[in-house]
């Protein structure tokens, strides 16, 4: 070989066209390769690295996709560019292609949101206000469609920007989810876990139709008014505590803060008077039926107990079917709960047909509001 044809060699592998992109950040998704008028000389040669794949868009329209791998760019690794450009016998360089890196690696701890809050339906407290928060995890699948449907003729698409288009899918979905779960809204906090499994099977088909898969999708936090974090937790406390006991602890506090109070002879009056109800009250708890009470009256221990006084059980309808029988304070409780109204059909022993608690004499006092009749006029 002479020195002509040693320069020849030289030069030509000099000029050797070369497509590729060296990813020099996190944040970018896909990449134009960029070349004056999309121009790329007949056997250039293409590099896509690992975690990259290439997208040849021709006028707008899918061409070819290249996997990881090495590449020479003529008729044969371009089947469907050379359909789209008509090239039956080859063609003559340069050709014109838009080419797309886009970064397929697995992109983690992204974050979401509700930036406002939510309204949820509960059968006790109503119409409630909640918010969440968590990350997901997505990466895509499927390029072509990835570059047609969301990327467009961006050439340089980031992170932030498919976030910015994921995030108002992921508030609609898991709102939409969240509702439908009809969960006791004190539940949602502590089933975090399932919740986010079933968003994310909901969420997936609408991942799927742009070209991305949602690996992993977790809910950090239900959060509620501090409002009504306190009224779920005295619920709570009243559906467990037994309502006798409960009136004796407010009782010693009452007292325990009219002992603090400095406010003078009427706090020290208040407080001795709470201590002599109080002490009366432990007297009696205690069974102290013998000795000297605090009148200073010397009383004689009855014989034994009074009878029991029996007890009205009631029955009340609920979502149309026959619930109880529970005591007049359990009814109250129910109804101080929202789970009944005053609309709803209760029934006990002697009455001839249900009625709506609002019209069962005794059961008036639920509703509040209970004054008496003005004075007869002189």
């Amino acid at each position: 070989m002479g020195l002509f044809d040693e320069i020849k060699k030289k030069l030509s592998h000099e000029f050797i066209d070369i497509v590729e992109w060296l990813d020099s950040g996190n944040d970018t998704i896909v990449h134009r390769f960029e070349r004056y008028q999309n121009e790329i000389k007949n056997n250039a040669q293409l590099i896509v690295r690992e975690g990259q794949t290439a997208v040849f868009v021709n006028e707008g329209q899918l061409a070819d996709v290249f996997t990881p791998g090495t590449y020479t760019l003529n008729t044969k690794n371009l089947p469907i560019l050379t359909t789209l450009k008509g090239w039956k016998y080859g063609f003559d360089s340069p050709f014109k292609a838009e080419v797309y890196f886009v970064n397929t690696r697995l992109f983690t701890d992204e974050k979401w949101g509700t930036k406002n809050p939510f309204m949820l339906s509960d059968d006790r407290f109503g119409l409630v206000e909640i918010r969440a928060f968590g990350t997901y995890s997505f990466r895509i699948n499927d390029p072509g469609k990835f570059v047609v449907d969301v990327v467009g003729t961006d050439g340089n698409f980031t992170n932030y920007e498919v976030n910015e288009h994921l995030k108002s899918l992921i508030v609609t979905r898991f709102t939409d989810t969240v509702g439908e779960a009809n969960l006791p809204i004190e539940l949602y906090a502590a089933n975090t876990s399932e919740l986010s499994e079933t968003c994310q099977e909901v969420m997936q088909p609408e991942f799927n139709r742009v070209g991305i898969e949602l690996e992993r999708f977790y809910i950090e936090n239900v959060s509620m008014p501090e409002e009504l974090k306190k009224e779920i937790f005295e619920y709570s406390r009243l559906d467990k505590l037994d309502m006798a006991k409960l009136s004796q602890f407010k009782a010693a506090k009452a007292m325990e803060a009219a002992a603090k109070n400095e406010g003078g002879t009427a706090g020290a009056g208040m407080g001795m008077g709470m201590g002599f109800v109080l002490a009366q009250q432990m007297g009696n708890m205690m069974g102290q039926n013998m000795g000297q009470p605090m009148g200073g009256q010397v009383q004689q221990a009855p014989s034994g107990p009074p009878p029991i006084p029996a007890q009205t059980n009631y029955f009340y309808a609920l979502n149309g079917q026959q619930a109880g029988p529970v005591t007049f304070d359990r009814l109250k409780e129910l109804f101080a709960g929202r789970t009944i109204n005053r609309d709803t059909l209760v029934w006990k022993q002697g009455m001839d047909n249900w009625a709506s608690l609002k019209e069962i004499e005794e059961l008036k006092s639920f509703l509040g509001g209970n004054t008496p009749p003005p004075l007869p006029s002189a």
